[in-house]
């Protein structure tokens, strides 16, 4: 049987719902490592053997009183997750893994994209804090025959929470867009308004139109690394769509399919 290795935490998520989402993934040897306990300190010989990684973790973060303190991650696991992609051994990252290891400029090299909890630097240019918006219903468009979306319709509908935020469409392969929702400031809420205690805020706050792309293939990692941004909570987690979009992702990243 195969290993999966699930990297989680940073970010709260309904564990029973996301629980049977792996179940439901294929025959797989599944490992559950989460930050900041065991995720960072014990996860190097894990990254290193597992035959299939699956990011779910908002790593790198501590929030309390209103503010938000960075870190970039220990060398041991830097040199773990650079090491695994050297040799050809590839990835997935789910949702909110776009926003971890905002201190590890590599990291987000490699994903073609981040998430920003405050304004920050991205490409060597200021950016505002990114854009966040709940429960939207989109049209999940597939643009792209690739092993990760092959099988799946042409389009279809998603509920899901969608970010406003740096990609680089130069440094990635499109495979999927939302179509339906306009990436826009006026259709996001500011995440450094949330982190300062003001939810669904966008006061004080603006941000360039972003990119509707919500899965791609990274074209700067050594290895397969694919980022798809369907997976906030458990509707996302049951559609079957989204199930099998994952599966095929985390087989194509094990080396399963080309």
């Amino acid at each position: 049987m195969r290993s999966l290795l699930v990297l989680s935490g940073g970010h709260p998520y309904e564990e029973g719902p996301f629980a049977e989402l792996l179940a439901a993934l294929g025959d797989w040897d599944i490992t559950r490592l989460i930050h900041p306990e065991g995720g960072e300190a014990d996860a190097a010989e894990a990254i290193t053997a597992a035959d299939a990684l699956l990011f779910y973790d908002m790593a790198g973060y501590t929030f309390a009183d209103g503010t938000v303190t960075m870190r970039p991650p220990s060398p041991a696991f830097r040199e773990a997750i650079t090491t695994r992609f050297a040799s050809g051994k590839g990835a997935v990252a789910l949702h909110h893994a776009l926003a971890g290891w905002a201190e590890w400029p590599e990291w987000h090299e490699w994903l073609g994209g981040g998430f920003l909890y405050q304004p920050g630097q991205w490409q060597g240019e200021a950016w505002p804090d990114s854009g966040y918006r709940h429960d939207v219903a989109y049209d999940a468009h597939v643009i792209a025959d690739h092993p990760v979306t092959r099988g799946l319709p042409a389009s279809f509908p998603v509920t899901d929470e969608v970010y406003l935020c740096p990609i680089d469409e130069s440094a990635i392969i499109p495979l999927m867009r939302a179509e339906g929702f306009a990436f826009t400031a006026d259709n996001f809420y500011s995440a450094a308004n949330a982190v300062a205690g003001a939810m669904f805020s966008r006061e004080g706050w603006d941000h360039p139109p972003g990119s509707n792309c919500i899965g791609w293939e990274s074209r700067t990692c050594p290895a397969p690394l694919i980022y798809l941004q369907c997976g906030d909570g458990p509707a996302t987690y049951a559609n079957p769509h989204v199930r099998q979009m994952l599966a095929q992702a985390l087989d194509y990243t094990s080396g399963g399919t080309a």
